[in-house]
């Protein structure tokens, strides 16, 4: 059997890009929803207390690790090597943003379960990371 298409590039490729950006764009969904106030005010009170006490630092690494990512996952879906730079600026947006989520556990008002969020977002960031660099090394971008 074989696990190529006819341009050389394994299934796995088109499915590892299709779920990276479906989550990539559920973080987009979310970013826009915490962006506005209506939705903000019907969130539990924790929730609410990390986004009305984001500052704009923290809001720009937010905006950096979901739209970076979403960029990234383009680009490697369209085969392009540049992901692998616009993950790692996706990534510094990550870090960015689990700074200040631990700044609030550390303060007692944030969630654990954001906390999970953010670490989740750090290890699928690392992994598209690495990722385009192995799509880059077959062949499969570039």
């Amino acid at each position: 059997m074989n696990d190529e298409n006819g341009a050389g590039v394994h299934w796995s490729f088109w499915a590892i890009g299709v779920v990276a950006l479906i989550y990539n764009v559920a973080g987009i969904i979310n970013f826009v929803t915490q962006m506005n106030a209506d939705t903000v005010s019907a969130m539990p009170e924790m929730y609410r207390a990390i986004i009305e006490n984001r500052s704009v630092w923290a809001t720009g690494g937010f905006a950096l690790a979901v739209f970076g990512g979403a960029l990234g996952v383009l680009l490697l879906l369209l085969r392009k090597p540049a992901s692998y730079y616009v993950f790692i600026a996706s990534l510094l947006g990550a870090i960015v943003t689990m700074v200040h989520t631990l700044g609030m556990v550390a303060s007692d008002s944030s969630p654990v379960g954001a906390t999970i969020g953010n670490l989740v977002q750090l290890v699928v960031t690392a992994f598209l990371i690495w990722y385009s660099k192995r799509a880059e090394r077959k062949g499969w971008s570039g």
